[in-house]
Formats: structure tokens, C-alpha cells, sequence
């Protein structure tokens, strides 16, 4: 064999080998990605939606087996809540809610849609701050405060199995996120807020336009045939939150309107309601009757981090109720900023 042809020869072998291996390569991923064995936001960053919102977060394709067991008893609890704690479910021993509404109804998709209060990534984002007991927190706080407040009844043990069960979905939903649980579409979506106080004729007219049709022209929504949970929950009256919870806040509750609702037409990046819409709407349910939740005023121990919507005293600043209840927002998001050099947008 002449030089020149060994050369050929050799160069040839060289380019089957790295063809050889890039397909080998290639087909490792995408065997990796089949099998959900590794997160498909892998090589995009953590600030793109499609990264982890599209992930695979069905539980029934999960085995049963007892590995996975408490995950799925969490999973229920999540989704079918009055069910299992709620005031109606048979077992005296078990009512932790005082109303009919279940985890899902707040945290939408099984709490895996942008702007609706995800938990992908929850677990990674405690032990957390919080300005209402003005301490750092557990995630089981953190529960717990929604057991008090949406579901208006009271506290799980921190170490029983229906906290253990929840605590174990939530991380098996956080199981892709980064390590600081930051992602983009936490939270609810951000609204330019009217500078005005809310105009509840206006805001009736949008329930009525918008929301009866899920909720019904009394605000009550429509149960499941299950007898305990709600197909649409109900927006006010001893069935849902208490005063005390943050959807109870106009600026809160429009957040998520905007981006939410009306469900099934709406999408973050695509809203039907307008700004001005959603704020009036939220004022409109906000203003209607609901469960107290006892002893409000042990909320905020520093007054100068109540959020300015928050709907009970007492406050930081000499702004009636009915401001902090119906706004205008901005004279008294301006009174902290002077103040207290604190800029407030909720």
C-alpha cells in the first residue's frame, strides 16, 4: 500500500470513528430525555418557561409501590383536600379545613402552571422569610399558614403523615428546579395597578361577564360529584378563604385573576382581562362575605411589612381601612416610601 493511500485510509478511519461517536452520543441523549432520567432544562437556562413547566409531573405514571406511596398519598391530599381533612369527610379525628376548597383550587394544574403560585422549586426556596410572622420558616410553616388562612381551619402536626405526604409531593415537584428554586413564572403575574380606588359596579360587571359562568351568579362555584370537592370553588361564604388569606388581598387576588382567569381561556401570556378588569373584579369579591380568621391583629409584627392591600388592622400608617380594603394604592405605598424608605408594590 502506497503512503498516499494509508494516509487516505487512515483519514477515513478517523472521520467513521467521529461520526461513529457523535451518533452514539446523540443517541445517548435522547434516550436520556425519553426516559425522563434527566431534566429537559438541561441545556436551557432556568429563565425559560418551557424548561421545567413542561416537564413530566403526572403521578399516575408513577409505580404503586411503597417507595412511592406517601408521595401519592400527598398528591390526593393536594388535589382532593376536603376529601381526606376537610369538615365533611366522616372522621372527626381528621378535619383540619374549615371550607371546601383544596390545594389545586389556588396552585392550578396540580401546581405546576406559571403565575399561579407553582410549587416547582418550592422546597429549594426554604426555610424563607416571611413578613407575616417577621421570622425565617419551614415549608411546613409555610403549609400550615395556608391550612389557617385558604383552607380557614388550622395546623397539621408538623411530623404526621398527612404533612409528611405533602412535603414529599412538593419535593418530588421540586426535583428539577436549580438550587435556589428561582424560576421564572413564581408568583402570581404582575399588574400596573389602577391609581384609583376600585370601582365595584364595574367589578360586578366583570364577575357577571367573565366569572358566573364557573362560578355562578352567588359566587359559590360547582361541586363534584364526590360530594367534597369543588369543580369551581366557591369565592365567598363559609366555603372559602378566610380574611386572613393572601387572595384576600385586592393587589394579590388581581395578580392572579389577570393571569388565570377566566380559566381555560386564559394563559400568563395571554390574558383576557385587562389590568383594570382584574382589579376591579378582585375588589368586587373581596368585598363580599367570608370566615374570620381569629386574631388577625398577631399578623405582621413589623406593621412596615403588612402588604398595603391587606385588609385588617391594624397598620404602620393613619390610612383608613377602607383605603387599605379598596385603594387608592399609591398614596400609601408613597407614605412607606417617604417614611420609611421601603418601597411597597403589594
Amino acid at each position: 500500500m502506497t503512503e498516499e493511500a494509508l494516509y487516505y485510509y487512515r483519514k477515513i478511519i478517523k472521520q467513521m470513528i467521529v461520526c461513529f461517536g457523535t451518533i452514539l452520543i446523540l443517541a445517548s441523549i435522547l434516550f436520556l430525555f425519553c426516559f425522563d432520567l434527566v431534566p429537559k432544562d438541561l441545556f436551557k437556562s432556568k429563565n425559560k418557561l418551557s424548561s421545567l413547566y413542561d416537564m413530566n409531573y403526572d403521578v399516575s405514571t408513577l409505580p404503586n409501590s411503597k417507595e412511592y406511596e406517601l408521595l401519592k398519598y400527598g398528591f390526593e391530599l393536594f388535589e382532593n383536600t376536603p376529601k381526606y381533612i376537610g369538615p365533611n369527610n366522616g372522621d372527626t379525628s381528621m378535619i383540619f379545613t374549615g371550607n371546601g376548597l383544596a390545594c389545586k383550587n389556588c396552585h392550578l394544574d396540580s401546581g405546576t402552571r406559571p403565575y399561579s403560585g407553582p410549587l416547582i422549586g418550592i422546597i429549594q426556596r426554604f426555610p424563607q422569610f416571611r413578613g407575616r410572622e417577621n421570622k425565617i420558616g419551614t415549608i411546613e410553616e409555610r403549609i400550615n399558614g395556608c391550612m389557617e388562612r385558604s383552607m380557614n381551619g388550622h395546623v397539621l402536626p408538623a411530623s404526621g403523615k398527612e404533612m409528611e405526604a405533602i412535603v414529599s409531593y412538593l419535593k418530588w415537584l421540586s426535583r428539577y428546579a436549580p438550587e435556589d428554586g428561582e424560576i421564572k413564572g413564581k408568583g402570581f403575574l404582575k399588574i400596573k395597578i389602577p391609581e384609583r380606588a376600585v370601582n365595584l359596579d364595574h367589578g360586578k360587571k366583570v364577575f357577571i361577564k367573565h366569572c358566573i359562568i364557573c362560578h355562578g351568579k352567588d359566587g359559590q362555584g360547582v361541586k363534584n360529584t364526590d360530594g367534597y370537592t369543588y369543580e369551581y370553588p366557591p369565592l365567598w361564604g363559609k366555603n372559602s378563604f378566610n380574611n386572613g388569606a393572601g387572595m384576600n388581598r385586592v393587589i394579590t387576588a388581581a395578580r392572579f385573576i389577570k393571569g388565570n382567569m377566566p380559566f381555560e381561556l386564559t394563559t400568563y401570556d395571554a390574558p383576557v382581562l385587562t389590568d383594570e378588569e382584574a382589579y376591579d373584579v378582585a375588589g368586587y369579591i373581596n368585598q363580599k362575605p367570608r370566615p374570620q380568621k381569629t386574631h388577625p391583629e398577631r399578623d405582621f409584627p413589623d406593621l412596615k411589612k403588612k402588604p398595603v392591600s391587606t385588609p385588617y388592622p391594624p397598620y404602620a400608617d393613619n390610612f383608613s381601612i377602607e383605603q387599605h380594603q379598596l385603594g387608592p394604592f399609591q398614596p400609601i405605598m408613597a407614605f412607606y416610601k417617604q417614611k420609611y424608605n421601603i418601597i411597597k408594590t403589594k
